[in-house]
C-alpha cells in the first residue's frame, strides 16, 4: 500500500481509514498481517517525484487516483497493471476489466510484463548477413567463440571472413 499526499497527517488518516475496515473483512487476519509486514507509507515532496518512486518499487498493481493520471503514464515504466483515475479500482482489473490478472509480482515488473498474446505465440529469430557483414562480424564471433573454447564455432565464423589481401 502506498499513499502519496502533500500532507503526512492526511496520508496517515488514509491508512487509519483502511485499518478501520479490518473488522468487516472475512480475511482480516491475512490483511492485518499484510499491513504489518508489507504496508508502507511513502511521502514524496511532489508529484514530479512519483514516477521515480513507482519505477523503483515496480508494483504489481498501481492505482493512479490523481488529477491528470493519464499525463503520468509516459513516465511509468515498471508496473504490472496500472489503474488510471479515481473510478478505476484494482478490483475491476482483477475481475472484469483488462486482458487478464497474470501480473509480474515482487518488483519483477522491472523486467517482466503481464501475460499477453506473445506468451502464446512461437517466434523465431531471423538473422541474415551479406558477405561483408559476415566478414566483419566473423572476426568478433571468432574471438568470442575461442574465448569459450568453442573451436568449431570459431572456425565456422572464420570460414566466412573475406581475406583482405586479395
Amino acid at each position: 500500500v502506498g499513499i502519496r499526499t502533500s500532507s503526512t497527517s492526511r496520508g496517515l488518516g488514509e491508512v487509519d481509514k483502511k485499518e478501520a475496515l479490518l473488522p468487516s473483512l472475512e480475511r482480516r487476519d491475512i490483511v492485518q498481517q499484510s499491513i504489518q509486514n508489507r504496508c508502507a507509507f511513502i511521502a514524496i515532496p511532489s508529484m514530479d517525484d512519483a514516477p521515480d518512486v513507482i519505477n523503483q518499487i515496480a508494483p504489481e498493481h498501481l492505482e493512479l487516483s490523481v488529477e491528470n493520471a493519464e499525463a503520468m503514464l509516459p513516465s511509468i515504466r515498471h508496473a504490472g497493471a496500472i489503474f488510471v483515475g479515481r473510478f478505476t479500482s484494482e478490483a475491476l482489473g482483477d475481475y472484469c476489466a483488462g486482458p487478464n490478472h497474470v501480473l509480474p509480482t515482487s518488483t519483477t515488473a522491472r523486467f517482466a510484463s503481464p501475460l499477453g498474446v506473445y506468451d502464446f505465440q512461437k517466434r523465431s529469430s531471423i538473422i541474415g548477413c551479406s558477405a561483408e557483414a559476415a566478414s566483419t562480424l566473423g572476426k568478433i564471433a571468432s574471438t568470442m567463440a575461442r574465448s569459450e573454447s568453442l573451436t568449431a564455432h570459431a572456425l565456422s565464423a572464420e570460414y566466412r571472413i573475406i581475406d583482405d589481401r586479395s
